[in-house]
């Protein structure tokens, strides 16, 4: 039986289809799973000796970039798995084994390399945020009201609707990638739809300043999200869905102060 991952009709996601060997599929399926579930691991283990306060919680610029990187790699490489695997098909009639294996971490890598820039704006937020709750912890309530409705405005604008199309039906872009050279084409791949998955995502990180930036429920219940919004057939209702759901919290924040974990003044064991 021979079977592969192929793009939908227009905005849906990539689904699977009858091409690509079972064994080819499982090379970067198995590669892409291993690196999320380590990356998970280590996730898990460091939140759980920090706990959830406000700003960096004391960490120096490499080691934040250094976790940013590994929670990255744990909340998004679940959803991006479908588009590295079908960019692993378009390199298979040129690739066996090792040398798939190795094309397909590069893509990985390139993509990574996309949200580990956007984790230095993330570090330079939390610093402030941070500095500024020192100094008045009442501040805090408004922080949280505005990075959930930033995150709501973005759910439903339209920067938002563009990147999660490229993201749910990427396989235009795709075909341009195959026109890239060598030795970095894969790399190349991997940054160019990591931009994009940045555009379609970088606000619902920014939710993750109230809610705690190590805050493991939040990663959890982020991923959860990201992945529906892109794979489900009703990703895009669900994406306004949950920016009408930001605008509500963002309206309740200055008034409820349990929603708001990562911006209290002291950090709180998980």
């Amino acid at each position: 039986m021979r079977t592969a991952v192929r793009p939908g009709a227009e905005g849906q996601p990539l689904r699977a289809g009858v091409l690509l060997p079972v064994r080819e599929l499982a090379v970067a399926w198995s590669l892409i799973l291993v690196i999320a579930a380590l990356a998970w691991v280590l996730t898990v283990g460091q939140a759980r000796g920090m706990g959830v306060g406000p700003g960096t919680m004391g960490m120096a610029l490499p080691l934040f970039l250094l976790l940013w990187t590994a929670m990255m790699a744990a909340m998004m490489l679940p959803s991006v798995a479908p588009v590295a695997v079908t960019w692993a098909r378009g390199i298979a009639r040129r690739s066996r084994g090792v040398t798939r294996a190795l094309r397909t971490t590069g893509f990985l890598a390139g993509y990574l390399i996309a949200w580990t820039a956007y984790g230095l704006l993330g570090y330079g937020g939390l610093a402030l945020t941070g500095a500024l709750v020192d100094r008045n912890p009442d501040v805090g309530k408004w922080i949280g009201a505005a990075a959930f409705a930033l995150a709501g405005l973005h759910q439903l604008g339209p920067l938002k609707d563009i990147c999660l199309r490229h993201c749910r039906s990427p396989m235009a872009q795709l075909m341009r990638y195959v026109s890239y050279r060598p030795p970095l084409r894969d790399l190349r791949v991997g940054l160019h739809h990591g931009a994009y998955c940045v555009g379609c995502c970088w606000a619902l990180m920014v939710v993750l300043i109230p809610l705690g930036v190590m805050n493991l429920a939040a990663m959890a219940g982020v991923a959860v999200l990201i992945f529906l919004e892109k794979l489900w057939y009703r990703g895009p209702q669900l994406a306004r869905l949950a920016g009408a759901v930001f605008l509500v919290l963002a309206v309740l924040a200055p008034f409820q102060d349990w929603l708001l974990p990562g911006l209290r003044g002291s950090t709180m064991p998980m």
